[in-house]
């Protein structure tokens, strides 16, 4: 099947041609690519975009400003196809400040259906008969230049969309099922970006670390805040820098010399020739302030710690495992986990109450609050 090659937009003129034509189109398919395999601080690398009769792959690292693009997202007249949209929404809100109002997710949507097989590949294997290529599912994004194959790859995740669109939009309404996916669509629209907060107790839950005596232990402690440093000066993920095996390794053998520690399976020659000394002076520090036990990593009071509570909530997880099955969907596609928490938690009696519930949308709550109540009122 022939089809017109994808449109790479690198300056402002094809910047410009791009909105002009995405202008007149009342639906945008939209996918981006970002670079969290490669990155401390992962971007947005490619925004794709598919028309009808255009392919339009835009490189955001050749742009400081695309704010116009934007002001077309957050058009509640355009509608915004994705599949799987939180992470794209939120990687667009984090490094563009956008906005979105109106969203179709073709991942959502194939949950609410009840389809068994909700990634697009299987999906448009199964309805298109269309085989995405998957060689390049862990590329670099931020590496320029792109080459043909990843340009052809990336316009393969929004290609197909306004044709999958099309089949679960038909699919939905003949199910009765439009107003429960726009009520999910509209919650993914309002997803906000929180920053990666380091933890410098989570060495504790490495696998081997149990093992270590408390001068490992505390080498491992060291070596732990050292790799997260070294990954933030670096722009490099801490995965990138030395593995949680590699890190267990280093603190367990403790190499005494730079030779020593390059020698160890997992060390990388950059690693010692670049941060060796380092390492060995935070093996150092470790050893010379042993870890006696094992860091306790602070967590919040279960919300289902309360007796009442928890039986609340088991019957409420029985609900709706009887309704998903009588769907043929997965449980939280009725009510999610934290919704279901929430409920347990709070113990509305009426509709009102159970509509102020964050985690629970008017469309399920008027679709399901009856239920709800009735059971939280029925005698155990």
């Amino acid at each position: 099947m022939n089809r017109r090659a994808p449109f790479l937009v690198t300056d402002q003129r094809a910047f410009d041609e791009m909105l002009a034509r995405l202008r007149a189109q009342p639906r945008l398919a939209i996918d981006t690519e970002a670079d969290s395999l490669y990155s401390y601080f992962e971007k947005v690398c490619l925004i794709q975009i598919s028309i009808p009769e255009y392919d339009y792959i835009l490189d955001t690292l050749s742009f400081r400003h695309i704010q116009p693009l934007g002001d077309l997202f957050a058009d509640p007249a355009v509608e915004l196809v994705f599949h799987a949209a939180e992470y794209d929404i939120l990687l667009m809100k984090h490094d563009f400040d956008f906005h979105f109002e109106n969203i179709f997710d073709t991942m959502v949507a194939a949950r609410i259906l009840g389809w068994k097989q909700v990634g697009l590949g299987n999906i448009l294997a199964q309805y298109f008969d269309v085989k995405l290529d998957k060689r390049f599912q862990r590329a670099d994004w931020g590496k320029r230049p792109l080459t043909p194959e990843l340009i052809e790859y990336a316009r393969d995740d929004t290609h197909h969309l306004l044709r999958l669109y099309e089949l679960q939009r038909g699919a939905l309404q003949q199910e009765g099922r439009l107003d429960e996916a726009r009520a999910d669509f509209a919650k993914l629209t309002r997803v906000n970006w929180s920053e990666r907060e380091f933890n410098p107790n989570r060495y504790g839950t490495l696998e081997g670390a149990r093992e270590l005596d408390p001068p490992a232990l505390g080498a491992l402690r060291e070596l732990y805040a050292l790799r997260e440093n070294i990954a933030r000066k670096q722009d490099r993920p801490p995965f990138k820098v030395a593995s949680n095996v590699t890190l267990v390794r280093i603190a367990r053998v403790q190499p005494r010399t730079v030779a020593e520690l390059a020698a160890l399976p997992g060390v990388g020659e950059w690693f010692a020739r670049r941060y060796g000394r380092e390492a060995l002076q935070a093996l150092e520090r470790g050893i010379a302030r042993p870890q006696m036990r094992l860091p306790k990593t602070p967590r919040g009071a279960s919300p289902l710690s309360d007796p009442p509570t928890r039986e609340r909530y088991t019957r409420l997880k029985e609900w709706r495992k009887q309704r998903a099955a009588a769907r043929g969907v997965e449980p939280d596609v009725i009510v999610s986990n934290d919704a279901l928490i929430e409920i347990a938690r709070q113990h509305p009696a009426t509709i009102q109450a159970l509509a102020q519930i964050q985690a629970l949308d008017e469309w399920k709550t008027q679709t399901y609050g009856a239920e709800i109540l009735a059971l939280l009122n029925a005698s155990p």
